[in-house]
């Protein structure tokens, strides 16, 4: 079929042709829009699960729905390194101006104002250049350098003045376990706040499912503060729409092999529904789609995934830590006792400490539990199945 009209879209938070499953989620921020726009409070939001699940999609969606109620909205992307601390920051502080510049054209009320002036406040000590609101700044607002006094100082001063609109001011957060413990500690604190006080001001996030224990670390009532919402796998009836609505909408249709060998491929996982779907649309010949294009589709899917998806996360991986990740994949994608992998590497639990550390610290594991560790990415044991001689793991530990 024509690859010039093929409808999926495999791609990190690119918003699939058929967002199913994800009803709940997106009901939930539309209540919350709701409240803002009655002039009531509520609680942020936090999305968490694996690589693959549309967390992304989800939070773009959530921002989109938000603009369409005039709220003043900002995204960030965490990042692990060193250079996340200062770039969050920044980027906060240019986000924030260049949402607020159509505020500061459509006649804004003095407390608008005030607030315009605490943002340019921020922006100046920040050293966000680029981008100006030609707003004189509001001395002492949001300017000493401390990012929690900072923060809770601009919801203070921006908030109220959306309210007088019935509108709120959103922080939308990718991968936020990968933010700087300062960072984490002042958004969360400025929740806290907002909560206290009424204020219109939410943090909606989204990451690994470590994010909530990051956000307790950071400050112990962040469980209090959050309405915590997993986002996992598809139901079947909602992968088959995924794959078979945007199909249909161009004149094409599955046969019963082929969507059962293309469901079981895919798992219900989201990003591998896109996949394989334009996977198969390319190389199926006709507006019916069998059980040989689902097959071909599949493998050249899967070899495209340990291309690009595992293979790179692959990569990021120390010698040391892959071995300790091969021994990992002896149990699928269940999590593994930590003293289980440690045993098949002939060594004491404890020694394997900082490479759990630093394979958590990089994204690539979790702990689901106390003395457990799994993989973040969906599938990636089969992929070091497919890559590495298990038999040989002893002789590589050693």
């Amino acid at each position: 079929m024509d690859s010039a009209l093929n409808p999926f879209n495999p791609g990190s938070g690119r918003r699939p042709p058929e967002l199913a499953g994800r009803t709940l989620e997106l009901e939930a921020f539309d209540t919350l829009r709701a409240r803002v726009a009655n002039s009531l409070s509520d609680r942020g939001i936090v999305l968490t699960g694996l690589r693959g699940v549309g967390k992304t999609v989800l939070l773009n969606e959530m921002q989109r729905m938000a603009s369409e109620q005039d709220w003043l909205t900002v995204r960030l992307e965490a990042r692990p390194d060193g250079a996340g601390a200062i770039s969050a920051r920044r980027l906060l502080a240019r986000e924030l101006v260049a949402a607020s510049r159509k505020l500061a054209r459509s006649s804004p009320t003095a407390r608008m104002k005030e607030a315009l002036g605490t943002i340019s406040s921020f922006n100046f000590k920040v050293g966000a250049t680029g981008v100006s609101l030609s707003i004189d700044r509001m001395e002492g607002r949001a300017d000493s350098g401390d990012s929690e006094i900072d923060l809770l100082e601009l919801v203070e001063d921006v908030a109220p003045a959306l309210a007088e609109r019935r509108r709120a001011f959103g922080i939308f957060v990718d991968e936020m376990q990968d933010l700087d413990l300062e960072m984490s500690r002042a958004l969360v604190a400025a929740q806290h706040a907002a909560n206290q006080r009424d204020l219109p001001f939410y943090i909606i996030g989204a990451g690994l499912p470590s994010l909530p224990r990051v956000l307790t670390e950071a400050r112990s009532y962040a469980e209090r503060l959050f309405e915590y919402r997993v986002i996992g796998r598809l139901s079947e009836a909602d992968a088959t729409l995924a794959l078979t609505e945007p199909a249909q909408r161009l004149g094409a249709a599955f046969t019963a092999d082929a969507l059962r060998v293309l469901l079981d491929a895919a798992d219900g996982y989201p990003y591998f529904i896109q996949v394989f779907g334009r996977t198969v649309w390319n190389l199926a010949a006709g507006p019916v789609i069998d059980v040989d294009d689902a097959i071909a589709a599949v493998q050249f899917g899967v070899e495209q995934l340990d291309a690009g998806f595992y293979q790179s996360r692959w990569e990021r991986a120390t010698p040391a830590e892959r071995r300790l990740m091969v021994a990992m994949a002896i149990d699928g994608d269940l999590p593994s006792s930590t003293a289980a992998v440690a045993e098949r590497l002939n060594q004491q639990p404890s020694s394997l400490g900082p490479f759990r550390a630093r394979l958590i610290g990089k994204g690539l594991l979790y702990s689901p539990e106390h003395g457990q560790i799994a993989f973040t990415v969906p599938g990636m044991a089969d992929h070091i199945h497919r890559r590495v001689d298990l038999d040989q793991l002893n002789d590589g530990a050693r």
